[in-house]
């Protein structure tokens, strides 16, 4: 048997090295050109429509899911779709970015005269400004390649990676330029744990009502460890006449009850409480809760209202199976 030695992390070090060429070759292409493009997409009144055929068409969708996903309505238009109907979710009031590499990629071509005839502002990312794609632009974004990483000339890779360096380049400077903040980008991504960790707050997670637990200050030990049973959340709280909080009592408590040998039948929960106890309010961020649990040492936050009535209990368990972790 012939034993062939491939040397392949060699392939992939050359691989990467034209690609992080081609990528940095981008930096002398943000010239008044890119400026345009960027000025088009933040006066746009619509939405940025982005096409693509091929592995620009891949790439044009993740350009289009990162402008959306940063403060800029985008989505992504198959150009044969659109020539078949796709067209119509286009408006005048939109921007239209179009990638491709030769700029006459034939689907691509044949869309040109209804944005003409809409007056549409059309972004071209493309090799050739003088292809029939950048003469119909009104801006011309580089994207040229000295080669591909592919051997062969063939598979786009250096071409697509600095495409797709470009349009995170228009993504973030757009973002920055709207001023948009992790709280705004929370809000599209609130499954997300940047989300669950800016949106969430104490009172959707804490536990309420029937699975609150709660005893009077004069309710006999034993009796408050039922309660804290039958809830499972390893505390109580204690409440007054006037349904406020005067302490909690948790499994640490019952650790030092049990050290001093009293009688858990007759000795009344205020007796071996804790009085001066942590609360937070329903409104507190979820991740806030959290971090006030690691800094104290605790696992268990009740939650008050203004009035210092408990209304709810938050554990640590709560916010791990949220996510906020």
């Amino acid at each position: 048997m012939i034993t062939i030695s491939i040397n392949f992390c060699q392939y992939g070090r050359e691989v990467i090295e034209i690609e992080r060429d081609a990528v940095g070759a981008m930096l002398h292409r943000l010239d008044q050109e890119f400026n345009h493009a960027c000025e088009l997409i933040l006066k746009c009144q619509g939405r940025v429509i982005i096409i693509g055929m091929g592995k620009s068409g891949h790439i044009a969708k993740k350009i289009a899911a990162t402008l959306a996903s940063t403060g800029t309505p985008a989505f992504y238009v198959h150009p044969g779709e659109a020539g078949h109907g796709d067209l119509g979710m286009i408006e005048n009031r939109d921007v239209v970015l179009i990638i491709s590499y030769s700029g006459e990629t034939e689907e691509i071509l044949n869309l040109l005269p209804l944005i003409r005839f809409l007056k549409i502002p059309l972004i071209a990312m493309t090799s050739n400004a003088h292809s029939t794609l950048g003469q119909a632009a009104n801006c011309r974004i580089d994207i040229s390649v000295a080669q591909e990483a592919c051997p062969l000339g063939l598979a786009p890779t250096a071409s697509t990676t600095a495409t797709l360096a470009m349009g995170d380049a228009i993504a973030i400077s757009l973002l920055r330029a709207r001023g948009f903040s992790a709280n705004d980008f929370a809000r599209f991504h609130p499954s997300g744990s940047l989300g669950k960790r800016l949106l969430m707050r104490v009172e959707d997670i804490m536990h309420q009502k029937e699975d609150f637990p709660a005893v009077s200050p004069q309710c006999p030990i034993a009796k408050a460890l039922v309660e804290i049973t039958q809830k499972r959340l390893g505390m109580t709280t204690v409440v007054n006449e006037e349904r406020k909080l005067i302490g909690i009592f948790t499994d640490g408590d019952l650790r030092r009850t049990l050290d001093k040998n009293l009688n858990i039948h007759t000795t009344p929960i205020q007796d071996v409480m804790t009085s001066q106890c942590t609360t937070v309010p329903p409104t507190l961020r979820a991740a806030e809760a959290l971090d006030i649990m690691r800094r104290k040492k605790i696992t268990t936050l009740p939650v008050v209202d203004e009035n210092n009535i408990p209304i709810g209990v938050v554990h640590m368990h709560d916010l791990l199976r949220a996510g906020v972790v």
